[in-house]
């Protein structure tokens, strides 16, 4: 694998593991070979995180997240781990507990302060196996304010800590 084919090799690991999925074979921890691994991790990518868009895909029908979603929204956390991270990884993991309340709100924009703490654990390759950045409470905010996670993600990014770039963000794109 290279860095200018990643993509392709993303997309013949998701289509084998979809396959795997619709077979009933249901347990990611047997899908992945070491080589399969090894190419997850160069991209900042947990197994756990990969199976959620597969088995959310599964059971969605081929609606969200499609393929080209969680190529997206992985791209992102690729270029983040390769460009603020440096290729270090983080150490830490965001526990559930410690994410804002799914009934959050900000500026009147319900689960707004759970999606950016998320975007940022995101980012960071922080999230608890538990959590999935694009879970369908993301999506329905994605498709409540028009706004695609990947695209979510990057503004969170190029917002630092500053929430109400964010905020003008959602309320410029919902308007």
């Amino acid at each position: 694998m290279s860095p200018s084919t990643w993509s392709t090799d993303f997309r013949l690991l998701f289509d084998r593991c979809t396959a795997l999925y619709r077979s009933g074979k249901t347990q990611h921890e047997t899908w992945f070979s070491s080589q399969d691994l090894a190419f997850l991790d160069s991209i900042g990518c947990r197994p756990r995180e990969f199976f959620d868009f597969i088995e959310d895909h599964c059971h969605a029908g081929e609606e969200e997240p499609t393929f080209e979603a969680a190529l997206l929204i992985t791209a992102v956390r690729r270029d983040y781990l390769n460009v603020i991270q440096k290729g270090k990884k983080s150490a830490r993991i965001i526990p559930p507990s410690e994410l804002p309340a799914k009934s959050a709100e900000m500026d009147g924009i319900v689960w707004l302060p759970r999606l950016i703490a998320k975007a940022r654990a995101k980012l960071r390759g922080e999230m608890d196996p538990d959590t999935m950045f694009g879970c369908g409470g993301d999506r329905a905010f994605s498709a409540r304010h028009q706004v695609h996670l990947a695209d979510f993600l990057r503004v969170v990014w190029a917002a630092g800590d500053d929430d109400s770039k964010i905020l003008a963000f959602v309320r410029g794109v919902a308007s």
